[in-house]
């Protein structure tokens, strides 16, 4: 029983659940994801794991209700249970002999590079955040990636927390101000990532992406996360899902994320109906 200890809402459209799995939070490591079903006859959605707590047995998971499937998965209150929840699942985060970082996140994929970040801190390593969001409102997790950075910096596109830009622009500053870094680690939207790459990469730092965000079954038999990388093809569940920034093919992979977005459109009108009876 995968039973649902706390929810809460992070942002708009964003919650936040600890599931009880005992045995996924005793081996589960930052970069890692699960596969779970929120129903019977629900489809199988892959989600990183944002953290554990293996005294508890729990696994958190953050999510943005944007589909039927993660629609249907918000509906689900504490105390009632999963009908799956699988993983740990795909390659940890690469942080071994980092001692200098920056981490960057991007609106939901904040989520996300915070765990990394947390892991990074732990081994004692500096690490500086940098995170983005549209607005204001959408802002999460700000307590939490204070409490693992020695700076942190959030900015909206919009500029309504006070400080507006993009995190490339930031990042560029931190770059040119001559901080040295071991590693950068992107996670965020796929254009984001594209250009946090961009910027690196004439200062020769190591850049690294999670792709986490192209991946349907994750288990590497569907075939919808296979990237272009180095030339070579990789999946982003089986071989991932963080890979080397500066040789991701990232037009390639932001056409296959288009490639489903009217059925997804679909699938969410078809569940807005269900719930309030409307006939289209």
């Amino acid at each position: 029983m995968f039973t649902i200890l706390s929810k809460d809402r992070l942002a708009p459209s964003i919650t936040r659940m600890r599931i009880l799995a005992p045995h996924i939070a005793k081996k589960a490591r930052a970069g890692q994801f699960v596969i779970l079903r929120a129903a019977p006859d629900g489809e199988r959605i892959p989600l990183t794991i944002a953290e554990t707590d293996t005294a508890e047995g729990s696994v958190t998971i953050i999510f943005q209700e944007v589909g039927e499937s993660t629609m249907t998965l918000g509906e689900k209150n504490v105390g009632e249970a999963l009908e799956d929840f699988v993983g740990p699942m795909g390659h940890p985060s690469n942080i071994e002999g980092v001692k200098r970082a920056c981490v960057i996140g991007g609106g939901l994929g904040t989520a996300i590079a915070y765990p990394t970040a947390k892991a990074l801190h732990e081994q004692g390593a500096k690490v500086d955040i940098i995170a983005g969001f549209r607005n204001q409102e959408l802002i999460m997790l700000s307590d939490e990636m204070a409490a693992v950075s020695d700076d942190l910096v959030i900015c909206t596109d919009d500029g309504s927390n006070g400080r507006k830009g993009l995190v490339t622009q930031f990042l560029k500053e931190k770059l040119d101000a001559g901080v040295q870094y071991d590693a950068v680690y992107a996670i965020g939207p796929v254009i984001m990532m594209k250009f946090v790459a961009q910027t690196t990469k004439p200062y020769g730092v190591r850049t690294i992406v999670s792709m986490n965000s192209t991946m349907i079954d994750g288990t590497g038999m569907c075939g919808g996360c296979r990237l272009t990388v180095g030339g070579e093809t990789k999946f982003a569940c089986v071989d991932g899902p963080e890979f080397d920034g500066h040789l991701v093919d990232f037009d390639e992979a932001m056409r296959r994320g288009a490639m489903y977005k009217k059925q997804e459109q679909a699938a969410r009108e078809r569940h807005v109906c269900r719930l309030t009876g409307e006939v289209r």
